[in-house]
C-alpha cells in the first residue's frame, strides 16, 4: 500500500549566528497513524515500570502523602505537555521539542535535546526488558532472564521494522488492555473502599493516618519518583508526524490524554495506600498493584495483574524503540547526526530503528553479566535527563510564542506566568536532587551527558556557521576571476 507524505517542516535558519538552514525532513515518512493510534500511543508510552513498578519505592519513601507527589508532579508534566502540544501543532515534525528547541535557540540546542532523548528512550528499553524478564522467569524460574530480554528486543525491533500502520495497531491494543486494566482496577479498588465488594471489609482511613512518616524528605523522594513515572508522553507528538492530520492529531491527544493519566497515576495511588499500608513490604516486592489485588482476596487477581504488568512493560519497550528511532531520523534530516541513519525503507528509517535497538541488546549482555545490579546503574545513567528536555521545551515556548503569528491551535494558559512556574518547579526538583544522597550521582550523570552533548553540538554549530560563511566568499572569489 502507498503511504502519502507528511507534511514537512522547513528546519530554521539562524541569522543572528549565521547557520546554514538543515535539509527539510524527509518526505518519505508514512502517514499510516490513525487519531485512535495517537490516543493510545500517548497512554501507552507513559503507562510502564514506572507506574506498575516504580510507584512502589515511590509509596514506600512518602507514605500516603505519594497522592500529593504525583498531583504536584502531575501538573508540571500538564504544564510541559500543553507547551510541547502548542509548538507541535503550529510545526509539526518527527523531531517534535528537538526541532523547537533548534527553531527557537540554536542548532546545538536542538542537537542537545535530541540525542539526550534518544538515550533515555534506549536506556529505558532495556529497562523495560528486563523488568519484563524478571515477571517472565518468575512464573518460569530456572529459565535464563537474559533469554527473555533477548527475545523481547527481537520481536518489537522486527515490529518497527514493519510498517508505521502495524506499530500503531500493535500499540492501540496492548494500550487498550493496560487502559482497560487499570479502569477496572478503580472500580474494585472504591468499591472495596466502599464497602461494597463482596468478602472484603474496608479499611476506611486506618491506613492514612500516617500521612507524612518520613516527613517532608519523604514527599520529596515521592515527587522525584513520580516525575521519572510521567516520562515517556512526549512520544505522542513525535507520533503525530505520521499521522493522517498531525495538527488535529496532537491538538487531541494532548488534550485528552492529561486528564486520563491524571486519573490513572493520583486515583491509582489514591486506591493503593488506602488499602495497603504504606510500609508493606509486598508493596515494593509483588508490586503495588499486585499487593492490593491480593488485599481484596479475590482468586488470581495479583497473577492476571502480573501479566498486565507483563503488557505494559512490552507496551512501553515498543513505543520507546519507535520514539528514539523517529527522533534519531529527524536529527539525522537536519544535519544532526550520520547521515546514513536517515535512509528510509518502506516509509519507515530502519537502519535508526536497528541503531536504536542496539543499547537493547547490550542490555541482554548487561543483565547476563551483571544481573543484580545493571537496573539500578540503568536508572542513574538516563537520571535528569527528562528534566533537561523540559527545561529546553519551556524555554522554547517562551521564545516561540513571540514569533509565531495568529493564535495557537493548542494555546498555554496565562503565558508567560504559568510556563515561568513550570521553569521555577523543574529548577526545584534539580535541587531537591542535588540534596539527597541517592539521586546526586544521577545529577552527575545527567550533568556531565548534556555537557557533552552541548559542547558537541555547539561545535557543529560553528563549523557549519564558517562553512556557510566561506562559500559566498568563494563564489566572490571565482566571479573576481572570470571578471578578470
Amino acid at each position: 500500500m502507498p503511504h502519502s507524505s507528511t507534511p514537512v517542516e522547513t528546519p530554521p535558519t539562524h541569522p543572528a549566528d549565521g547557520v546554514s538552514p538543515s535539509p527539510a525532513l524527509s518526505p518519505g515518512l508514512s502517514s499510516g497513524l490513525k487519531q485512535r493510534h495517537l490516543s493510545m500511543i500517548a497512554l501507552g508510552g507513559v503507562i510502564g515500570a514506572g507506574l506498575f513498578v516504580g510507584s512502589g519505592a515511590a509509596i514506600a519513601a512518602a507514605g500516603p502523602s505519594v497522592v500529593i507527589a504525583y498531583t504536584l508532579s502531575g501538573l508540571l508534566v500538564m504544564l510541559v505537555m500543553r507547551m510541547l502540544g502548542e509548538m507541535s501543532a503550529a510545526y509539526p515534525s518527527s523531531g517534535s521539542f528537538s526541532t523547537h528547541a533548534e527553531r527557537a535557540i540554536g542548532p546545538w540546542a536542538g542537537f542537545t535535546a535530541g540525542w539526550s532523548f534518544w538515550v533515555l528512550l534506549c536506556t529505558a528499553v532495556g529497562l523495560e526488558g528486563i523488568g519484563a524478564a524478571k515477571i517472565v522467569t518468575g512464573w518460569l524460574p530456572g529459565t535464563p532472564e537474559w533469554a527473555w530480554v533477548a527475545l523481547f528486543m527481537v520481536v518489537f525491533c522486527a515490529t518497527n521494522l514493519a510498517a508505521v500502520r502495524n506499530f500503531g495497531e500493535f500499540e492501540f491494543w496492548f494500550a487498550a488492555l493496560k487502559v482497560g486494566a487499570i479502569s477496572l482496577f478503580l472500580v474494585l479498588g472504591v468499591l472495596a473502599l466502599a464497602g461494597a465488594l463482596p468478602g472484603t471489609d474496608s479499611p476506611g482511613t486506618s491506613n492514612l493516618t500516617d500521612f507524612l512518616p518520613h516527613g517532608s524528605e519523604g514527599l520529596m523522594i515521592g515527587i522525584l519518583a513520580s516525575i521519572f513515572a510521567y516520562g515517556g508522553l512526549e512520544t505522542v507528538t513525535i507520533a503525530a508526524a505520521e499521522s493522517e492530520d498531525p495538527v488535529r492529531g496532537v491538538a487531541s491527544a494532548v488534550r485528552t490524554a492529561m486528564w486520563r493519566i491524571a486519573l490513572f497515576y493520583i486515583g491509582s495511588m489514591a486506591v493503593i495506600v488506602t488499602l495497603v499500608p504504606w510500609d508493606s513490604a509486598e508493596l515494593v516486592e509483588k508490586g503495588p498493584y499486585v499487593a492490593a489485588l491480593d488485599r481484596l482476596g479475590i482468586p488470581g487477581a495479583g497473577q492476571l495483574m502480573n501479566v498486565v504488568v507483563l503488557a505494559a512493560l512490552l507496551s512501553a519497550m515498543n513505543a520507546n524503540i519507535y520514539g528514539s528511532s523517529r527522533i534519531a531520523h529527524s536529527l539525522v534530516e537536519r544535519g544532526q547526526g550520520p547521515r546514513t541513519l536517515g535512509r528510509l525503507s518502506g516509509g519507515v528509517p530502519r537502519l535508526a530503528v536497528l541503531t536504536s535497538c542496539v543499547f537493547g541488546f547490550v542490555c541482554v549482555v548487561l543483565s547476563y553479566w551483571r544481573p543484580d545490579d545493571v537496573f539500578p546503574w540503568l536508572l542513574n545513567m538516563i537520571g535528569a535527563v527528562i528534566l533537561v528536555v523540559w527545561v529546553l521545551i519551556a524555554v522554547s515556548q517562551l521564545l516561540l510564542r513571540r514569533r509565531t503569528p495568529g493564535k495557537p491551535v493548542v494555546r498555554r494558559w496565562a503565558f508567560p506566568y504559568l510556563t515561568w512556574l513550570a521553569l521555577a518547579g523543574m529548577a526545584a526538583i534539580l535541587v531537591l536532587m542535588a540534596h539527597e544522597a541517592d539521586t546526586r550521582v544521577q545529577l552527575y550523570y545527567t550533568g556531565g551527558m548534556t555537557a557533552v552533548l552541548a559542547a558537541v553540538g555547539y561545535a557543529r554549530q560553528r563549523r557549519r556557521k564558517a562553512g556557510a560563511d566561506q562559500v559566498p566568499a568563494s563564489a566572490s572569489q571565482a566571479a573576481s576571476r572570470s571578471r578578470s
